[in-house]
């Protein structure tokens, strides 16, 4: 198995797929770098050198006691990055890999970078403050919070059979093999660190990352995601990046990842495909 060890020691697994410009891809949480299988296998098989790596704390990682975070999240890419040299490419984040990708911009530049696409993305800020009345109030994040610490398997599948995937919406039909496969890639990762980031995707605020993007840049969201508003995430998101591309799914959930896989490669593959238009 493939690792890179970063500044404090944490080994952070990664999978390296196929040949050609790079794709980087930042998954949600809690989840693991399996979350990103199709579409991996999918741009690997289209000419394009798909790596995907485990946060830290999750999935093959180091379950660290420290840095569960986003600026030690971003650190951690910034190490992946150096440490394969990797040269235009172009970053993808779910969820609260988006915030991952949004913060690395934000720390450590796009001289690596090409392009950047963000999905169903924590991005700008999720929790509601007086500056952000359109957020998700904090109390909803406590309830997750208290879920985990007191039961966190049944969170996840909780998670995995309500909201996540939308299997909570008339007419759903989200098989129980994906939602299997949700519970069993949360509960690979550490409880500390599993607890701990719901911090970090709820309430870091990441205005001034995109405020620093300068490279190309795709955000894609569905409009009935009730994990990350589309309000609250990809249509704000958009608005702070210039020359943004928003693509709504319409009714879609969060999870489009597994529920809306074939359109996303799809979306993935065009905008990789105007690198050289764009560079």
């Amino acid at each position: 198995m493939s690792y890179v060890t970063t500044a404090d020691g944490t080994q952070i697994f990664y999978k390296d797929w196929g040949a050609g410009r790079p794709v980087v891809l930042s998954h949600g949480w809690p989840l693991n770098s399996d979350s990103w299988e199709a579409q991996q296998l999918f741009l690997a098989d289209h000419g394009y050198r798909a790596i995907a790596h485990d946060r830290r704390g999750h999935g093959k990682s180091t379950q660290s006691w420290h840095g569960n975070e986003m600026d030690t999240y971003a650190d951690d890419l910034a190490a992946l990055l150096d440490h394969l040299d990797l040269r235009d490419v172009t970053l993808v984040g779910f969820s609260t890999g988006g915030g991952e990708i949004t913060r690395y911009i934000g720390r450590h530049g796009t001289a690596r970078v090409a392009q950047a696409v963000l999905v169903s993305a924590v991005p700008p800020l999720m929790v509601r403050r007086d500056d952000n009345p359109g957020g998700v109030p904090i109390e909803v994040f406590d309830g997750i919070r208290a879920g985990s610490a007191q039961d966190r398997s049944q969170l996840y599948q909780d998670l995995a059979d309500g909201p996540f995937f939308g299997n909570n919406r008339p007419g759903a039909n989200i098989s129980q093999g994906i939602r299997d496969a949700f519970w069993l890639q949360s509960m690979a990762a550490g409880h500390r660190n599993a607890y701990e980031s719901i911090a970090a995707f709820s309430a870091t605020d990441f205005h001034d990352d995109l405020a620093t993007f300068d490279v190309p840049t795709l955000v894609i969201h569905g409009d009935d995601d009730q994990v990350v508003p589309f309000e609250v995430g990809g249509k704000a998101s958009a608005a702070l990046v210039k020359g943004a591309e928003l693509i709504v799914y319409p009714g879609a959930p969060h999870g489009i990842t597994d529920t809306h896989k074939e359109r996303l490669g799809t979306d993935l593959l065009t905008f990789l495909s105007s690198f050289g238009a764009t560079a």
